[in-house]
């Protein structure tokens, strides 16, 4: 056991759960042996707590570092706000400035909120939006955070949010006079989502823009022309998708423009900073309700957006993740030809995952981290692409791979047994309350 699993072991004694964040958690990726905390984290390499040295070819501070952990130009801004000072009883000005080059970005939008978190800017943007249209109801597609409002749905009539990206997610503590505020509806399903909208009286539609795959049949242009005919406020979530295809939100791509969006994850390059982005006529409304937080108002985050935009638009940053990613679905796929496996992938290419389309899939995924941990890597069956991955990461990594699916395959054929390889209990597949 090193350094970090025997940190880790005291963390789950003085930290519910463990860590702040599920994706985070050890057990999501190889329990009782996964490194669990860093010491340094530079381009695309992390260092553990025992100095190993580790390229990371997994989730990349959970998609947050598109420009690599450590740039060395929004660290100079950074470094440069520390010296200046984060904090003053007066407000910072980069919030103005960041402000215009957003609504430079999203000429459609006059107005810019922020925040620090997706989570916040998610809140956020609900509150000003059922304050703009005037009704509570919500209709919602996709993954977004962990407040009340969210996992309201959850006391609807089954476990709704299930097919929303995560299983198991429990209402315990949301007040259940929330049920039948927010519902529910697939990706795609245009008339799942007219059904909600003619039985109740919905005053918000939330969606995520792209997760697994695109939309089909006009999809996109179908909701913003049923917001638009009922008076309904439409909100694109793009605190994962932004940055990662365009600069700026994917909706680019579809030619669909909301009535908000937010930014997050990649805005700040590993700073904590979101933003709530939207149409004059809606935003205002958060005149009318009290939205306001202390941290909100530091100088960091604002700060380091400005510098990693900056970067993002010299270097083309969205181009070259997305070429990345592209090389990593197409590599995991002529890996699974070569050994006869069975596997769907799924996700932009710069957010790419994949699934074994095997009973052992979860057994097969714990060897992987098991095997590639050994060899000098951070993986998983997911890649969240960054502009410092480099040609010889990619040959490195898929040389260990191949190792890893030739056990695999041998195990598909029964001449293995995945239970006898791994050493340690099987990763987890969603939320799970940890003893």
């Amino acid at each position: 056991m090193g350094k970090g699993q025997e940190l880790y072991k005291k963390a789950k004694t003085l930290i519910p759960g463990g860590t702040m964040l599920l994706s985070k958690r050890p057990e999501m990726f190889l329990p009782d042996q996964w490194p669990s905390y860093f010491s340094k984290s530079k381009g695309c390499k992390v260092w553990d707590l025992d100095g190993k040295e580790l390229i990371d070819m997994s989730i990349m501070g959970i998609g947050t570092n598109t420009l690599g952990y450590g740039n060395d130009e929004v660290d100079a801004a950074v470094m440069g706000t520390i010296k200046n000072g984060n904090m003053s009883t007066l407000n910072c000005p980069e919030e103005v400035y960041l402000a215009e080059k957003l609504i430079e970005l999203n000429p459609w939008a006059d107005m810019v909120r922020y925040a620090r978190s997706g989570g916040e800017a998610n809140s956020i943007a609900i509150r000003i939006a059922r304050a703009a249209s005037g009704k509570d109801k919500v209709a919602i597609c996709g993954y977004h955070g962990w407040h009340d409002w969210y996992l309201s749905a959850n006391h609807n009539d089954s476990d709704e949010l299930s097919g929303h990206l995560l299983p198991g997610l429990s209402p315990k503590g949301v007040p259940k006079n929330l049920k039948n505020t927010v519902y529910p509806f697939h990706y795609n399903n245009y008339e799942e989502l007219l059904k909600i909208v003619e039985n109740n009286e919905i005053g918000v539609i939330k969606m995520e823009v792209v997760r697994n795959f695109g939309p089909e049949d006009n999809f996109l242009q179908k909701v913003r022309n049923l917001a638009t005919k009922k008076g309904i406020v439409l909100i694109f979530d793009e605190c994962t998708s932004g940055f990662r295809e365009t600069f700026g939100g994917i909706y680019k791509k579809y030619g669909v423009e909301p009535d908000i969006t937010m930014f997050g994850k990649t805005i700040g390059n590993g700073y904590a900073l979101t933003a709530v982005v939207g149409r004059k006529s809606v935003m205002e409304a958060a005149q009318t309700t009290f939205i306001s937080s202390t941290f909100w108002t530091e100088r960091i985050g604002p700060t380091a957006a400005l510098a990693t935009l900056k970067v993002m638009e010299n270097v083309k940053s969205w181009e070259i993740i997305t070429a990345k990613g592209k090389k990593m679905q197409e590599g995991w796929q002529k890996l699974a030809n070569e050994h006869n496996l069975s596997i769907s992938i799924s996700g932009i290419p710069a957010l790419s995952t994949y699934a074994f389309e095997s009973q052992s899939a979860l057994a097969y995924k714990t060897l992987i981290a098991q095997e590639m941990l050994n060899k000098g890597f951070l993986a998983s069956t997911n890649f969240y692409a960054c502009t410092e991955h480099t040609d010889d990461n990619f040959e490195l990594y898929f040389n260990a791979l191949n190792e890893v699916y030739t056990t695999i395959a041998k195990c598909e054929r029964g001449e293995l047994d995945i239970n006898n390889i791994l050493k340690g209990p099987v990763v987890h597949s969603g939320f799970k309350r940890l003893n």
